[in-house]
């Protein structure tokens, strides 16, 4: 059989293009994932600035949560239907244009809404870079490496992100949106050069499922919103969103059955490891920023550090840029991205568990075995994870896969948040305690542990697999 011209432009090992090629997809992940960390630091200086009250500052954060986890499956969908490059281009160009509204803007509300329509672009522009990269490394051990070094440059922007914020929001807080605009700029250059056209398409004859994707959208949106609202502690809203959710997500599954041409192949989710690597990304993830969150809080309101000395703690998790690159892709080829991830969930419970010695003397000598031990987590976990989410799938649907496992990671991220605040306020008003952090970090601990239980059954699922295979 003649390969296609896809499959024959496709570089059969790790060229100079195909690096830079990489590095354009890695950086626009990476200014994703700081953009969001920068934030956690910068938001007491936005809110004081614009006069923001304490209630109304964290939408800063939510409206981007609600326009990036409403948006995602949509822009997955959108990349495989309507050309990867097309819909990745374009919703780096808006993100880059609604930062530098942000950067500019003078009243809350102004901010809010570019943090929103920022979301709603990063929610086309991730899973479309995804399926670039899954699209233009054929499957086996280049796609490995290239997925474990474009989940290490991601991940690293989650933990260099505070660090960044600190020392930009030393300056001015506008920065922290300047900053990605300049990037930005930069990899839509790249990006223009290095990305190959998208094959011609034909629309679907049935085409594009306009009920199914506005169905989906306003769930997503609606359970991103309830989360956030019980977080806050207002129940009331929170409920009456989730309700709302519900609705829409049953007439969305509905619909899809009996669509022509759906958004979503719902059998998608009994196909390879999408649902369980999907399922575990969710925990991981919401382990992860509840961590985060618990110990920016503790040292800032509890020890009273500064921004800045909070942001440098975290610095060293950005190891796993260093050592994901040079070390996962050998345990990738000899154990599989199940055994990876695996270990990776393992490392992740560990830290999280020393955390719950916490004391009200630590320094950071205290922290570093837990920031080490993160650090090892995001190398193995982050890579194997998406990697194993398409073993199996069709490359057509990667966009889709792409979008299913960055929503899970963007809900885990909305749930671990207010599951730990939830926790460590207790309804209580007043300053949360020593205690008070000890009980809120067993949520990071215990949603960790439940990853590495889903990921040994996959793990032990594939090597079955196998076995029966030979």
């Amino acid at each position: 059989m003649t390969a296609t011209p896809a499959l024959d432009s496709r570089p059969q090992r790790m060229t100079r293009r195909a690096w830079a090629l990489l590095l354009v997809l890695c950086g626009a992940l990476f200014l994703e994932g700081i953009d969001i960390a920068m934030l956690n630091v910068a938001v007491p200086a936005i809110a004081a600035d614009l006069d923001l009250q304490a209630g109304s500052a964290h939408w800063i954060i939510s409206a981007y949560v609600l326009g990036y986890g409403g948006f995602m499956l949509l822009g997955g969908r959108s990349a495989d239907l309507f050309g990867r490059r097309r819909v990745f281009l374009v919703g780096l160009a808006v993100f880059v244009a609604f930062s530098g509204v942000g950067g500019l803007a003078d009243a809350g509300w102004v901010l809010v809404v570019a943090r929103f329509v920022t979301g709603v672009s990063a929610g086309f522009m991730t899973p479309a870079g995804f399926s670039i990269v899954t699209s233009t490394f054929p499957e086996g051990p280049l796609r490995n490496r290239a997925l474990v070094v474009y989940g290490a440059v991601g991940a690293g922007g989650f933990s260099l992100g505070m660090v960044v914020g600190g020392l930009l929001t030393t300056v001015s807080w506008r920065w922290v949106f300047f900053a990605p605009v300049v990037l930005g700029l930069l990899l839509l250059l790249a990006g223009r050069a290095l990305i190959r056209p998208d094959q011609p398409r034909t629309a679907p004859a049935e085409g594009f499922d306009v009920v199914g994707a506005v169905a989906v959208t306003a769930a997503m949106v609606a359970t991103v919103l309830g989360i956030v609202n019980l977080g806050e502690g207002h129940t009331g809203p929170a409920v009456l969103a989730m309700a709302g959710a519900a609705v829409l997500l049953v007439a969305f599954v509905a619909w899809e059955r009996r669509s022509p041409a759906p958004l979503v192949r719902l059998s998608i989710l009994r196909d390879g490891m999408l649902l369980s690597s999907s399922t575990a990304g969710l925990l991981f993830m919401g382990a992860f920023f509840g961590f985060q969150l618990l110990v920016t809080l503790y040292l800032q309101d509890l020890r009273g550090w500064s921004a800045l000395e909070t942001g440098l703690t975290f610095a060293i998790m950005g190891a796993d840029m260093v050592i994901a690159p040079l070390l996962t892709p050998l345990l990738v080829a000899r154990l599989g991205n199940a055994a990876v991830m695996t270990a990776g969930f393992a490392s992740a419970t560990a830290a999280f568990a020393l955390t719950l010695r916490l004391d009200d003397d630590w320094v950071y000598v205290d922290l570093l075995p837990t920031l080490l031990l993160v650090s090892l987590a995001f190398a193995f976990a982050y890579g194997p994870l998406t990697a194993a989410a398409t073993e199996g799938l069709d490359e057509s649907e990667h966009g889709i896969a792409g979008g299913i496992v960055y929503t899970a990671f963007q809900f885990g991220a909305a749930l671990g948040l207010s599951a730990v605040t939830i926790v460590l306020v207790g309804g209580s008003a007043e300053e949360a305690t020593l205690a008070d952090y000890r009980r809120a970090l067993v949520v990071p601990t215990a949603a960790a542990a439940l990853a590495v239980v889903i990921g040994t059954t996959a793990w032990a699922r594939r090597r079955g697999g196998a076995l029966q295979r030979n």
